[in-house]
């Protein structure tokens, strides 16, 4: 057995044998030298003995192990909680089954021969609606009742339910979420008031300085491990503002939107993801350091959503090989591949192959660094972006516009307003860079991301669904939300019974007719 292997193996200081040294001389003096070698040998134990018998016990060093984390343990947890939640999954096609026989007269054959003509199978692709049930963490920052969690743990969630570390549950609603840096917030509903964590500063957290994660790891419940920072500033290619805390203390799943705690007991961090091949903890785990949450969950917390600073170009990194075709010894700035119409971008006269080298005199040494900086500016604020192009530097003043939702409503009225003009049931948002590197489409992909799509709407029954880019309306190429409205409204205003897109989904390009709903 391979406990037994490794019994064999191993074993205790105590139990180990001791050898001792032959030494071949040879003839008669072997003798000498060995009484010679044990003579000095006993002399020696003596001389050990006595010394010992003459000399105060000396107390053996007690190592101490590791720090504790009890005290912090203790102090923490009542504000970790577990979030369930029940997220509505997209129905897909029933595989086909046959009904099984039941003896006559049984309660069960007179419903299935109502209901589904006994011993007939179901139809081929019949819908069934399911539901998922999930499992995470959060942590409460105020006696209030708002709970941070991961954006992932609850999107598309149909319900949300906070367990609080005494077993109490509670329903939550989402007040807010914000999908680009995976952050949410919730509220419960208490009569008393609940203890909570603060947000601490992760710009004083050091690789190498011990941490504590507690979650909910595999929905068993409140649970504690220990590790410490092993790397700052990752990029996990998650989203567009990655800059996670690297840790191996071990987070699975479950864990996510879990408290990260340094030795002091502060919040320095969310966890968000691990890096595992079997899905598994490995020793790579990654949390959203706190000064980044900070900004956005009081956003959320004020406003429901979070509002970025908005350029509307598509940037990328300089390599090597770019640097040395733009005649620049080194790396720094950011290469806009594309510049977005009808962007603030478009409007200072930025183009395409400009190298963004500062932004307000401050240097931009990578992409994430322009892309993090713009974000934090207040739509409507002015700054001077500094560029090459065609091989000499040049300034332009820019204002910074405010990001676009990402549902923005286009061909459909908004939800809940009554309208005689008919629709196809769309809602469409602009081609962003996010969603360019999340499909993997090029730069000179074209055209409109459907975001969302009306329940029994032409452009369900068409067979179109979220994600999906729509590149013409018509025979009209179109690359904005109102150019696609404005060309359906055109193809319906000339008395058309369809509307004809072009769609780019899963991978390959179609047209379908879709027919407007009054």
């Amino acid at each position: 057995m391979h406990s037994s292997n490794i019994g064999a193996q191993t074993a205790t200081v105590d139990q180990l044998p001791l050898y001792r040294r032959k030494i071949f001389v040879p003839g008669v003096l072997a003798g000498a030298v060995l009484l010679a070698l044990t003579g000095t040998y006993l002399s020696t134990a003596n001389q050990a003995m006595a010394t010992m018998q003459s000399s105060p016990t000396v107390q053996p060093e007690v190592f101490a192990g590791p720090p504790s984390f009890a005290g912090i343990a203790e102090q923490v947890t009542p504000a970790v909680v577990n979030v369930a939640v029940i997220q509505q999954v997209e129905a897909g096609p029933h595989p086909q089954m046959e009904i099984p026989s039941f003896p006559e007269g049984s309660p069960f054959s007179e419903f299935f021969r109502r209901h589904f003509q006994q011993g007939s199978p179901l139809p081929q692709g019949f819908d069934v609606p399911r539901h998922a049930q999930g499992q995470g963490s959060g942590f409460i920052i105020d006696p209030d009742g708002h709970v941070v969690t991961n954006n992932h743990v609850v999107e598309n969630a149909t319900e949300v339910e906070v367990v609080l570390n005494d077993g109490t549950r509670h329903q939550a609603r989402v007040k807010g979420r914000d999908s680009k840096t995976d952050l949410a917030l919730l509220k419960i509903d208490t009569d008393k008031p609940l203890p909570f964590v603060k947000l601490g500063n992760s710009e004083q957290a050091r690789v190498g300085d011990w941490v504590l994660a507690v979650g909910n790891p595999f929905g068993l419940g409140g649970s504690v491990s220990a590790g410490i920072i092993s790397a700052r500033g990752r990029d996990i290619h998650s989203g567009p503002y990655d800059d996670y805390l690297q840790i191996d203390a071990p987070i699975n799943r479950g864990n996510s939107g879990g408290p990260l705690f340094d030795a002091s007991g502060r919040v320095i961090g969310i966890n968000t993801a691990i890096y595992s091949p079997s899905g598994g903890n490995v020793g790579i785990g990654f949390a959203i350091p706190a000064a980044a949450a900070e900004t956005v969950v009081a956003a959320l917390l004020e406003h429901g959503r979070v509002k970025r600073g908005w350029l509307g170009v598509q940037i990328q990194p300089v390599t090597e090989e770019i640097a040395a075709a733009l005649g620049r010894d080194d790396r720094q700035g950011a290469l806009v591949a594309e510049v977005m119409p009808n962007s603030p971008a478009a409007a200072a006269g930025l183009r395409a192959g400009d190298l963004i080298l500062s932004l307000n005199a401050n240097p931009v040494r990578e992409i994430k660094d322009l892309s993090r900086v713009v974000a934090e500016i207040v739509a409507g604020t002015k700054v001077d972006i500094g560029i090459q192009r065609n091989g000499s530097n040049a300034s332009i003043d820019l204002t910074i516009g405010e990001m676009p939702m990402e549902e923005t409503v286009a061909a459909a009225p908004d939800p809940g307003v009554k309208s005689s003009e008919p629709r196809l049931g769309l809602y469409l948002a602009p081609l962003t860079p996010e969603f360019r590197q999340t499909k993997g489409l090029g730069t000179g992909a074209r055209g409109v991301v459907v975001t969302g799509v009306e329940k029994e709407s032409g452009a369900e029954k068409a067979g179109i669904r979220p994600g999906s880019l729509i590149t013409m309306v018509g025979q009209q190429e179109v690359s904005t939300p109102d150019e696609a409205a404005s060309q359906v409204r055109k193809a319906i205003g000339g008395g058309d019974r369809t509307v004809l897109l072009r769609i780019v989904q899963n991978g390959k390009a179609r047209f379908v007719a879709v027919k407007p709903a009054a």
